[in-house]
């Protein structure tokens, strides 16, 4: 009768190792809002629910540093942790701030998470790769051929270059000049709560952005995502390049599903 018992516990074991394996838990810091899940590696789904926390303000690392690891308490996970957020990382040393505190500019941004993180493995990468690679493995097959620029729109505009569905990190086109003024104060999704503008109106600006994006990389697509990219239907019809622009598969959810894959396949910038 022991044995049965014995039996049961290590199939239980098991499966929990197996669990651990198959999922990994996603952050996405951004300018408004830190979010997380626990994503099913396999599948690119998430298991239970979102966890979002509003940013601290002002938005320094360590407080940043705190919010995520409160919804990996929330979340009741132990593991392993994929990080991203709106900043170019190189060698884990953040060297941009973009939407969140000028602080962050020098910090060694794995030292920082482990601190609040520990006895875990810890990733951290720029928040548009990592959508960009979510959507590479979870995404449009347009996403997986030929040259392809992935943009967010969400407080600021992220951006992702992939060419056959391999990443060239920490672009920043969001601060790429467009006209008088860069392309993320003009043509955000904060900028048009903000501004109250009409999609049409938005789309216009949009439009503006993305027709010198294409003058100068060429690209066989755009794929757009955020959380605007949920309405994608109310603007992207609007839009008047001559360039394909396809709603991101992953919609917003595509930060959580990168930066889990991000530490699931240990790469990080």
């Amino acid at each position: 009768m022991n044995t049965g018992a014995t039996g049961t516990n290590e199939n239980q074991a098991h499966a929990a190792q197996e669990s651990t394996e198959t999922r990994c838990c996603g952050i996405d810091i951004g300018g408004s809002g830190v979010k997380g899940a626990i994503v099913d590696m396999n599948t690119g789904e998430f298991v239970g629910d979102r966890i979002k926390i509003q940013t601290p303000q002002p938005a320094t690392p360590d407080a940043v540093a705190e919010t995520a690891a409160e919804i990996v308490r929330q979340l009741g996970w132990d593991g392993a942790v994929g990080i991203c957020l709106p900043s170019v990382v190189t060698d884990q040393i953040a060297l941009t701030a973009a939407n969140i505190d000028d602080s962050w500019i020098g910090t060694n941004v794995h030292e920082l998470f482990t601190r609040h993180l520990p006895a875990r493995e810890i990733a951290v990468l720029n928040d548009a790769d990592a959508a960009g690679l979510a959507e590479v493995a979870f995404g449009d097959d347009v996403v997986r051929t030929g040259a392809v620029m992935f943009l967010t729109f969400g407080t600021g505009i992220g951006s992702a270059l992939l060419m056959n569905g391999e990443l060239f990190p920490n672009t920043e086109l969001g601060h790429m000049i467009v006209g008088d003024e860069e392309a993320e104060h003009q043509a955000s999704s904060a900028v048009r709560d903000r501004e109250e503008l009409s999609y049409k109106k938005w789309a216009k600006r949009v439009d503006r952005v993305l027709s010198e994006y294409a003058r100068l990389f060429n690209p066989v697509a755009f794929v757009v995502g955020g959380g605007i990219s949920r309405k994608a239907d109310k603007w992207v019809p609007l839009l008047t390049i001559d360039t394909p622009v396809i709603p991101a598969t992953l919609r917003n959810r595509a930060g959580i599903i990168g930066a889990a894959m991000a530490v699931h396949k240990h790469v990080a910038p």
